[in-house]
């Protein structure tokens, strides 16, 4: 589509509804099994047209559910300004029908206010998040991480205070630990702000969320759960199998560094290749499919560089058993 043209979304985005969204914890929310997520190739430093192609590719596929935050970029707060610009020419009309999330508690800006969980960083951050999505309010507000040194109960509190400013529906926590988990959970059910769902990176080189009992106090007291990084930044692909390809993310030695390829993952990877190709299945379309596939899961967010990769991560399946993928261990 030519990107001057009026974008009109397509209508058989939800023939597949029954297989396609699963219940967020207890509540009445129902996410697709896999999200899109903003963090990476939607910044200021990539095309606009690629990012509006993928966003239109995940929409109109039933993709009802994007995840931002407000250091996604680069540069910080990129992210949310190439997805209001896309919500202004593209998506105004379908706000209804979709579910959008941002976060805040990673450095934003300089100074004492501009970083972690107090209630001036939480409160601030927001305003200005919705003030780059063209938003009036996000269907889901995260505290991005566990701080310290903040009373607990002041970032939780601010929690409540922005759904009861109508600036988010729903809160959520993203990788804090077990016990500030089953805290935030009371605190916000005892103040009618029920905790919506979990963030944390689940995928079959990280179970931590599996082996430290957050996934299962989730499932336990309704509380949905949704794994970042499901194909480990592109390890789980075929990608890293052959070489370091020019222009990857381990090739630019960002997020993803080349030195966490040892012999021995390198090797558990190809081993893992082989099982995918055995069931029929890319490594990355099998990565995707376990993640989902846990107990306890109700999405996973997918990142993609291009439409076609978006389409291949969108195909994977959530009702195969992989009672046969042995662990890494290094």
């Amino acid at each position: 589509m030519n990107i001057t043209e009026q974008y009109k979304a397509d209508g058989r985005r939800y023939d597949n509804a029954a297989t396609m969204y699963r219940r967020c914890g207890c509540s009445g929310v129902l996410l697709p099994r896999v999200s899109l997520g903003l963090w990476h190739n939607f910044g200021g430093v990539d095309p606009f047209e690629r990012s509006r192609d993928m966003m239109r590719c995940a929409f109109d596929r039933g993709v009802t559910h994007f995840d931002l935050a407000n250091n996604y970029g680069p540069p910080y707060g990129s992210a949310e300004e190439t997805f209001g610009r896309l919500m202004q020419s593209d998506f105004r009309p379908y706000r209804d029908e979709m579910f959008i999330s941002t976060k805040a508690g990673y450095d934003m800006w300089p100074g004492p206010y501009g970083n972690w969980g107090s209630r001036k960083y939480l409160m601030a951050s927001l305003d200005q998040s919705l003030k780059r999505m063209n938003l009036d309010y996000v269907d889901l507000f995260y505290s991005h991480r566990y701080d310290p040194e903040t009373p607990v109960e002041e970032t939780l509190q601010a929690l409540v205070d922005i759904v009861k400013a109508g600036k988010a529906l729903y809160v959520g926590v993203s990788r804090w630990p077990l016990e500030a988990l089953k805290f935030a959970d009371k605190y916000l059910r005892d103040r009618d702000v029920p905790l919506l769902i979990y963030q944390g990176r689940l995928n079959l080189l990280d179970r931590e969320p599996q082996a430290d009992g957050v996934l299962n106090y989730c499932a336990g007291h309704g509380i949905g759960f949704i794994s970042f990084s499901p194909l480990a930044q592109g390890l789980l692909t075929d990608k890293y199998l052959n070489e370091i390809p020019s222009g990857s993310r381990m090739w630019r030695n960002g997020s993803l560094k080349s030195q966490v390829l040892t012999p021995a993952l390198h090797d558990y990877l190809a081993g893992l290749n082989d099982m995918a190709a055995d069931k029929g299945m890319s490594l990355a379309e099998m990565a995707l499919s376990w993640v989902q596939a846990q107990k306890g899961v109700t999405s996973v967010i997918v990142g993609a560089s291009s439409v076609e990769q978006l389409v291949r991560n969108l195909q994977s399946r959530g009702d195969i058993s992989f009672d046969d993928i042995p662990e890494f261990v290094s």
